[in-house]
């Protein structure tokens, strides 16, 4: 793999992002190795839980510029391939059989949110600052939705997908995003104490049980619901204000919604 660490011990395999350069932030490549090294480990008998992380002092910045700048050339119907991938990745940690925590080492940009939102325990260090920026680029959370909206809630993530505000990992706790907040120093203590209880567990319970909570807790996340993420994320990048957004951010000026005023 190109972009991705993957090594195993114990019965826990950890998936790295290794972008350290870009702060770890994804493009297509990525994508396609995010989804297709989950999809190697749900058939791996031998991986009993799954812990996500990344290099670096960023764990994911969201989306990387190189490819935001193809992305502002691209057609509708592009677009929509393009989120696609993105959504059948995120899906796929979702659905994931087999227990995954995040490892949240550093900041947590637009997209990057939705990797931890879709593992089913966050662990996050307390210097990590969270962000979903999207509405300062003129575009919406759409594909990522399903997930953060889960993991925080309606109320929080009305406040945070309208204002794109940063929240510190306290507030990312204290709304349910993640699960526990340790310094720096303890975060891998942490992860392996939490990777130990999942151990102990039965294989296929802790596979029922996952299912459980994602059958019982939340309507599930259809492929329709899915389909209208995709055209959402689509529409808007097309649009003059989300073409006009993504294209002040590359060119490094304000954006003509505040140029204006």
């Amino acid at each position: 793999m190109k972009h991705l660490e993957l090594s195993f011990e114990a019965g826990v395999a950890t998936v790295t992002l290794n972008r350290p350069e870009v702060r770890n932030a994804f493009n297509d490549e990525v994508i396609a190795e995010m989804t297709a090294v989950f999809s190697e480990l749900d058939d791996r008998a031998e991986v009993r839980c799954i812990v996500l992380a990344g290099n670096g002092p960023a764990f994911c910045a969201g989306a990387d510029l190189n490819w935001m700048k193809r992305m502002a050339g691209y057609t509708r119907d592009e677009n929509v391939a393009d989120a696609a991938a993105l959504a059948n990745m995120l899906k796929g940690i979702y659905r994931c059989p087999k227990p995954t925590i995040a490892r949240v080492q550093g900041d947590v940009y637009a997209g990057g949110t939705g990797l931890v939102a879709a593992c089913d325990i966050a662990v996050s260090a307390d210097t990590a600052q969270y962000c979903l920026s999207e509405v300062k680029l003129g575009l919406i959370p759409a594909t990522i939705s399903p997930y953060v909206i889960r993991a925080m809630g309606a109320r929080a993530a009305h406040r945070y997908f309208l204002t794109a505000e940063r929240f510190s990992a306290a507030e990312a706790l204290r709304i349910g995003f993640v699960h526990e907040v340790v310094p720096s120093a303890q975060l891998d203590a942490k992860v392996a104490e939490i990777a130990q209880s999942l151990l102990l567990a039965g294989p296929a319970a802790l596979k029922a049980c996952k299912a459980l909570v994602q059958d019982v807790a939340e309507k599930d996340i259809t492929q329709l619901l899915i389909d209208r993420t995709v055209q959402g994320i689509a529409d808007i990048r097309v649009s003059d204000e989300g073409r006009e957004g993504i294209q002040s951010f590359l060119g490094k000026r304000k954006p003509g919604w505040l140029a204006q005023g």
